[in-house]
């Protein structure tokens, strides 16, 4: 800027004199507009701390680590737990054998019902012939200061009875139990009751409870069940 004002009083003078002036005055703005430039460019905090910034963004940076997939669920001898679990009835374990082979009659279902952090299990135990439930047992993962190595499941449920079945939906455990009338085929219960546990404290405490009723007007196969209109007679 001062290389402005020597040009402006340099504007005054004639002849040999002002053009020395003028031109001493060009040079002494070239000087000075070099100056900035060469200040701008290497002792000017401004630019450079804003070059910096810019050097930092074209900076390659560690990508974050992709996002994890989900975990596998740890499968479970199902078998082993029923045949080990000392709340488990003999006469279940007993009954327990192979339909084909090695293919035993087991439901085994894996998620989160209680706040162990890992997925729980829910084993349904039923008959070979007709699949009907015979008990279910819901099976929590030990805590950590009793069994270090995270492997030793804990019984926080059971129900032995007949056509007894569970399931986990949205957090909640979900228990159908078969109703029987006198005189019920086992195909054919006279209703069933479906109740709602949710884990509390430390043990499932009953949420809700429906009762259904079936009809027995169809699916009988043609056995008259208990209160129901005799079939029609075929003339």
């Amino acid at each position: 800027m001062r290389g402005l004002s020597a040009r402006d009083s340099g504007s005054d003078a004639s002849g040999a004199g002002g053009i020395r002036a003028a031109g001493t005055t060009a040079m002494a703005v070239a000087a000075a507009i070099g100056l900035l430039t060469v200040g701008c460019s290497t002792g000017g905090t401004g630019t450079r701390d804003e070059g910096a910034a810019r050097a930092d963004q074209s900076t390659p940076t560690s990508a974050p680590p992709p996002g994890s997939s989900s975990s596998p669920v740890k499968k479970v001898n199902a078998v082993r737990l029923i045949m080990n679990d000392p709340k488990v009835s003999d006469r279940v374990k007993d009954d327990l054998k192979p339909c084909v082979e090695d293919a035993y009659p087991v439901d085994t279902s894996y998620g989160t019902l209680t706040d162990s952090g890992t997925p729980d299990v829910v084993v349904n135990v039923l008959t070979c012939g007709d699949a009907v439930g015979v008990g279910t047992y819901v099976y929590r993962l030990g805590d950590a200061k009793d069994d270090a190595k995270g492997t030793t499941y804990e019984n926080v449920f059971s129900l032995e009875e007949p056509a007894v079945y569970s399931a986990i939906d949205r957090g909640d455990l979900i228990v159908t139990k078969q109703v029987y009338a006198e005189g019920d085929p086992v195909s054919y219960p006279s209703g069933e009751d479906v109740i709602t546990y949710r884990w509390t404290g430390n043990k499932f405490t009953e949420h809700d409870r429906v009762h259904n009723e079936y009809s027995k007007t169809v699916g009988d196969g043609g056995i008259d069940g208990p209160g129901e209109p005799p079939a029609p007679s075929k003339n």
